[in-house]
């Protein structure tokens, strides 16, 4: 008899990100303060239905097939585990933007990893389990754990810091997606004008100090993807305007986050946004 199981995918945003360099595999080292907010993703998993595996979601681009991060989260637990599901439905309900730095797909495999976890009594810890997220994705592991944390390396190695104060962000994509292949080959060309300062960062999140996180906002990539993308500025200058604590660009882009200090800010902002760019949404801490 199959048994449904439902779990929030919740998407990820870059307070930091810096990238320290590239590794024999090819791959950079990379070192970011990550949180995660409350656009979700519903993911709805059916298990033992006896037929083979299958995957359906209804937004536009995304894979229905073994290629898609949820599938790939739901194998790698499998063979992991010793587990078999005897059949496995995935079903996403797509509300994170793609393409957009936000970590859909890999919320989405973190979703799948809570879930199987869950359903099998645990036999990994959330620890272990963001470990298995390596194996699907850079920014799985992450999205696996949730909450506030520094990731390295490529994103497999977390240290918890402590949860972010509540905070309010505004999150606008614009309608061009970049290529983060291509960005990292560009940012390996490209002297970086501003570092974040992890330290200070780390220090104003401990402290609870808003103000002081929003001014370490930071992300190498975005003077990159600026210098090709102009209209980001103007993003950002309508954020400041509207009374924005600090906004950066998250992950490789192309969606832009505020930080604003109360809803009442971020409704104005939003509204303002939605002007030239229909995917804006509001958004808390988790």
């Amino acid at each position: 008899m199959s048994q449904t199981l439902r779990e929030g995918a919740f998407a990820k945003i870059n307070l930091t990100l810096d990238v320290l360099g590239k590794r024999p595999d090819g791959y950079h080292n990379i070192e970011s303060v990550m949180q995660t907010i409350s656009i979700r993703d519903d993911v709805e998993l059916e298990v033992g239905t006896g037929k083979p595996w299958t995957l359906t979601c209804g937004a536009e681009g995304v894979p229905q097939d073994e290629t898609n991060l949820a599938w790939r989260a739901a194998e790698v637990f499998c063979r992991a585990s010793g587990r078999d599901p005897e059949g496995l439905s995935i079903r996403i309900v797509k509300r994170i933007p793609t393409q957009a730095g936000l970590g859909g797909g890999s919320a989405d495999a973190g979703a799948v990893l809570r879930a199987l976890n869950r359903y099998y009594a645990y036999p990994f810890s959330v620890y272990a389990l963001a470990e298995l997220g390596a194996e699907v994705g850079s920014d799985v592991p992450f999205c696996t754990l949730g909450g506030t944390a520094l990731c390295q390396g490529r994103g497999e190695r977390l240290r918890k810091l402590p949860d972010l104060t509540e905070a309010l962000f505004v999150v606008c994509k614009p309608d061009f997606s970049v290529s983060t292949p291509e960005l990292y080959r560009r940012l390996d060309e490209t002297a970086i004008p501003r570092r974040p300062n992890q330290t200070a960062m780390e220090a104003a999140i401990v402290q609870g100090d808003l103000g002081a996180v929003a001014q370490q906002l930071c992300n190498v990539f975005e003077p990159v993807v600026t210098a090709e993308h102009l209209e980001l500025n103007y993003i950002k200058s309508l954020m400041n305007s509207y009374g924005a604590l600090g906004f950066a660009m998250t992950g490789s882009g192309s969606a832009v986050y505020a930080m604003v200090p109360s809803f009442e800010y971020a409704a104005v902002l939003c509204a303002m946004l939605k002007d030239n760019y229909p995917q804006v949404l509001i958004a808390k801490t988790v």
